[in-house]
């Protein structure tokens, strides 16, 4: 296959940052200092610094460790302020992300922060899905997955692939999306350390 032939990868689309520099910078910070005050067993202050922080929102905390995943902890449905919901994400992906033994002393020292905050959720049709634009959340009778814009982007899937891969995050079937579970798409600004 030529390279003038090979097919355009899709990136993650972003609309304009509603976070600054300086309250992203904030919010990367507090979570590192959360996962450090965890490990020190030391209570952290988790009164917002502005009214904007203190806005209530759904976010998502990732670490990453040598540039792979080492845990990712979130809320879908804003329960509390954004900063304290980035310290408790964050101090819950490093230490109760199922898929990971806690993280050691040495490692928080390294690990990355990437912080999503997500848009309220809304009703979409399969077709309307938008690649890296959309994060995905299926939902059938008490099962529910959800996966963040940049999944499908990190991992080259079509949309086809993320519908199924949200069914299967769910513990449905990976057309459950075709058989009546319900659809809703969310945005998320994603912004992170190098």
């Amino acid at each position: 296959m030529s390279p003038q032939s090979e097919p355009v990868r899709p990136e993650v689309l972003s609309e304009p940052a509603e976070y600054s520099p300086a309250e992203r910078t904030v919010l990367l910070r507090l979570a590192h200092q959360s996962i450090e005050a965890a490990l020190e067993e030391r209570h952290l202050d988790l009164s917002p610094p502005s009214q904007h922080l203190a806005e209530y929102r759904g976010a998502f905390t990732t670490l990453r460790h040598h540039g792979r995943l080492r845990g990712c902890i979130g809320y879908v449905f804003p329960t509390q302020s954004l900063y304290q919901t980035v310290a408790e994400t964050a101090r819950a992906a490093a230490f109760d992300d199922p898929r990971f033994e806690p993280v050691s002393l040495a490692e928080a020292l390294t690990v990355t922060i990437e912080i999503s905050v997500l848009s309220p959720l809304r009703p979409v049709a399969a077709e309307d899905v938008l690649l890296g634009q959309h994060g995905l959340v299926v939902t059938q009778g008490s099962r529910r997955g959800l996966l963040l814009p940049q999944v499908p982007i990190e991992w080259d899937w079509d949309r086809e692939t993320f519908l199924a891969q949200t069914c299967l995050k769910a513990g449905l079937d990976p057309d459950a999306w075709r058989h009546g579970a319900e659809l809703q798409a969310f945005t998320a600004e994603v912004f992170g350390e190098e």
